[in-house]
């Protein structure tokens, strides 16, 4: 497969390949030199399953008791009461 870069310096990505490699817009990839001549172009995960893979990470430095989403919710509140505050003032 080939392709030409344009003026501005793009490249067309053949369907073939885009559609192997899930390619749309949006797809970030990242370029490196590989050696004389070879240019390697990697695939960076998308932002959704980077939260994937984040997905419980933390767990293990919570106390059994923790309610970390209950904790956020409060501070929410709090952070709402002082603005409503501080817009009266």
């Amino acid at each position: 497969m080939t392709t030409t870069v344009t003026e501005s310096n793009q490249v067309g990505i053949p369907p073939e390949i885009a559609r192997d490699f899930d390619i749309h817009p949006g797809t970030q990839l990242e370029w490196a030199k590989a050696g004389e001549g070879t240019i390697l172009v990697k695939l960076l995960p998308r932002r959704g399953e980077l939260a994937r893979q984040l997905m419980g990470a933390g767990r293990r430095w919570l106390k059994p008791e923790a309610d970390p989403v209950g904790d956020l919710i409060s501070e929410r509140e709090q952070d709402d009461k002082l603005d409503q505050a501080d817009e009266r003032q």
